[in-house]
């Protein structure tokens, strides 16, 4: 499932929007963030609500935490980033209630932390900024805002500048003649800091006010501000929950994070690597999530995972789902009595064991491994459980081999089988 964050929310975190609405309170190695995060279930997305000024906008803009905003996150695993904020205009084009879908910046300010790298004790950090909003999001974005019909600007050039005052009117037109089109106090150090962590950041900018560079308009005020923001909430709402819906329905590219390695363990075989998916944290986390979303509701007593790379990924889904581990495990390493289950191989017989006391009379069984061949070992892996009296109410795999027959032979044994991608004629 896809995990979006958004930074200023704009009313989505009213419950009535939300499913599994839930606020959690988080700490990071930069300190804490602006405030509580409001995590829930949109459409087919997750999305992580964090207000940049916290609620009540009691931080003012040089005061928030940004690297402990974006750290958390990025602790949360969030996919895309996608930012609200008010700006004022400096182009008399682009006028009050007018969105603006950035694409540059000006980084103007001169106390805040920007980077994450402190030092180069651990190697040389320079991160690209040439393009620094993120264009997929910002395509979204645009052709959405265009759909619900409201005056879009496709590209437009941000100076973030300390504040909390507005600017002189000599400072407006300076700003104007660098070639800014809007103006605020946020959106670059969030920028840079998104970039720096790879998670791609776009942001939505409403314009309230032009600034100081009119002569014949009073200067910009808050209330002002406070005003024109409020009268569109409802239109940035919108447009965030329209994109959010698009982005929910992305399928995760779970296949591009699994090596194939030709003829080993022998030749003519094609084996299918798992360890390039546990390097990827978004790739494992995918797989955690898909199968917790599968099985959260199924009153699944126990998870099972056959050694060895079922320990990896059984133990990380027993842990998300509060459930207890059990270890099937080859012969001769588990320590108390154990019962055992023979099945065939190509050339001979090996022998799966399990703790006699792990299952229970009853139990609903949950069996996870990283990929079904031709189905031997987990097939003796469900007897094991059917020995011990307990249920099993399906096995769950990463990889299906369907060439090799496994899964049809654990359907025909009356198993029902899921998985969550498959290498066919390869």
């Amino acid at each position: 499932m896809i995990k979006i964050g958004i930074i200023g929310g704009s009313g989505l975190d009213n419950p009535e929007l939300l499913q599994d609405f839930k606020e959690i309170e988080v700490d990071t190695k930069y300190g804490k963030p602006s405030d509580k995060l409001t995590v829930g279930k949109l459409g087919n997305a997750e999305v992580v609500i964090l207000p940049r000024h916290g609620k009540g906008h009691k931080i003012t803009p040089t005061g928030v935490n940004y690297r402990a905003n974006i750290q958390a996150l990025k602790d949360q695993n969030v996919d895309y980033i996608l930012a609200t904020t008010a700006c004022g205009s400096l182009r008399e084009e682009i006028g009050r209630g007018d969105f603006v879908i950035l694409d540059q910046f000006i980084d103007f300010t001169k106390h805040r932390k920007i980077s994450f790298h402190e030092d180069f004790k651990d190697g040389i950090k320079h991160t690209s900024m040439a393009a620094p909003f993120d264009e997929k999001l910002r395509k979204i974005l645009i052709e959405i805002s265009k759909q619900l019909g409201f005056k879009t600007h496709e590209k437009g050039t941000v100076i973030t500048i300390e504040g909390p005052r507005f600017s002189t009117r000599a400072e407006s037109h300076m700003f104007r003649s660098w070639g800014a089109d809007v103006i605020n106090m946020s959106i670059a150090p969030e920028c840079i800091l998104a970039n720096e962590l790879s998670i791609p950041y776009a942001a939505i900018a409403m314009v309230t006010d032009y600034d100081s560079f009119l002569d014949d308009l009073p200067p910009v005020t808050w209330e002002e501000v406070l005003k024109v923001f409020n009268e569109n909430a409802e239109n940035v709402k919108r447009l965030l929950i329209e994109a959010i819906k698009i982005l929910g329905e992305e399928k995760f590219d779970l296949k591009q994070h699994i090596r194939t390695v030709p003829h080993w363990p022998k030749q003519g075989v094609m084996f299918r690597d798992v360890t390039t998916l546990l390097q990827e944290p978004k790739a494992f986390s995918h797989v955690i999530e898909t199968f917790s979303e599968r099985y959260k509701n199924k009153k699944i007593d126990k998870v099972v995972g056959i050694e060895s790379r079922g320990f990896i990924f059984g133990s990380a889904l027993a842990h998300k789902l509060n459930l207890p581990f059990i270890p099937v495990r080859k012969p001769n390493k588990l320590p108390a009595e154990t019962v055992s289950e023979e099945y065939e191989l190509e050339y001979g017989k090996d022998k799966v064991e399990i703790h006699k006391d792990a299952i229970n009379e009853g139990d609903k069984v949950l069996i996870i491994d990283d990929l079904i061949a031709t189905g031997g070992t987990v097939l003796a892996t469900c007897n094991l459980i059917k020995k011990l009296h307990g249920e099993v109410i399906e096995c769950g795999f990463i990889i299906d081999l369907p060439d090799l027959g496994g899964k049809k032979k654990l359907q025909e044994a009356g198993y029902k089988v899921f998985n969550l991608v498959e290498f066919e004629g390869e």
